[in-house]
C-alpha cells in the first residue's frame, strides 16, 4: 500500500493558476490579504471582475486563504 502524495483541495489548483495568470500564488494570497473585510463570494467576485480569473480558480484561492487565516492563531 503506497502513500498518496497528490495535493488535494484548493491547493491542487495552484499550478494551473500560476500558469494561467502569470503570477505566483503568493501574489494572489497577498491581494486577498487586502480584501479582508469582504465575504467569501465578494472576494471571489473581485478576482473574477478585476483580474479576469475563472470562478474555480478564484474560489480555490479564496477558500485556501480563508482556511489558512482560520488556522493561524
Amino acid at each position: 500500500m503506497g502513500s498518496d502524495t497528490r495535493v488535494k483541495g484548493p491547493a491542487s489548483y495552484f499550478p494551473s493558476i500560476e500558469k494561467t495568470y502569470g503570477q505566483p500564488v503568493a501574489h494572489w494570497l497577498g491581494l486577498l490579504d487586502t480584501l479582508g473585510g469582504l465575504g467569501h463570494m465578494q472576494q471571489v467576485a473581485v478576482l473574477k471582475r478585476d483580474h479576469g480569473m475563472g470562478h474555480g480558480h478564484a474560489n480555490a484561492l479564496v477558500a485556501y486563504h480563508r482556511a489558512s487565516a482560520r488556522a493561524t492563531p
